[in-house]
């Protein structure tokens, strides 16, 4: 599975962006899919997942970022408002296997099979 995100850029401090990752093959049936970012000098951080057992959101970014899916295009969408300078970073999209255990440690990278090559966002102050 290839995974291509897109979306990323400049933006102002209360504003929007939305990042979308295109896989290379149906994912539904098998996998699920999640997002993470990292800024400079720190490590990968979870944001969001589109589990087979609902959405899963950060504390950090829960009710500014929406997580969405789009089985026919094979794509996954992550809606970011209300944005702040501390959500600059380079995102990641991904795709898990669908197991008991990725369904509960859906925040942790290392179960995550598939990575896109990540967009740059950065929100100015």
């Amino acid at each position: 599975v290839q995974l291509q995100a897109s979306g990323g850029g400049l933006v102002q401090a209360g504003g929007s962006l939305r990042l979308s990752c295109a896989a290379s093959t149906r994912t539904s049936s098998r996998y699920f899919m999640g997002w993470f970012r990292q800024a400079p000098g720190k490590e990968r951080e979870f944001v969001a997942a589109a589990t087979w057992r609902g959405t899963r959101y950060a504390d950090s970014v829960k009710g500014r970022f929406t997580i969405s899916t789009d089985n026919a295009k094979n794509t996954v969408y992550l809606e970011m408002n209300t944005m702040k300078p501390e959500d600059t970073a380079v995102y990641y999209c991904a795709a898990a296997l669908r197991t008991s255990d990725s369904a509960v440690y859906y925040y942790q990278s290392s179960i995550y099979d598939f990575w896109g090559q990540g967009t740059q966002v950065t929100v100015s102050s």
